[in-house]
């Protein structure tokens, strides 16, 4: 089993009540249009995206791409 190991400044960020992926988002001090065009996407599609609690496996995997992590990271 693999153990991944999530930042505090992330988990703090979702106790806050920010979904997992804005929380890692913003701990990679990334904007998201700079995510959005990563993913090559718009960035209005990227915010709805965000604004998912439990985002569709594929989305999750195309996301951590973006932030060069494994999507299981994503998973809280």
């Amino acid at each position: 089993m693999e153990t991944l190991l999530i930042p505090h400044e992330v988990v703090s960020r979702i106790v806050d009540s920010a979904t997992p992926i804005r929380a890692r988002r913003e701990y990679l001090n990334l904007t998201q249009e700079e995510v959005a065009v990563r993913m090559g996407v718009s960035q209005p599609a990227f915010a709805q995206q965000e604004s998912v609690a439990k985002p569709r496996k594929a989305t999750r995997e195309k996301i951590a791409k973006a932030f060069g992590i494994t999507s299981s990271q994503l998973e809280l």
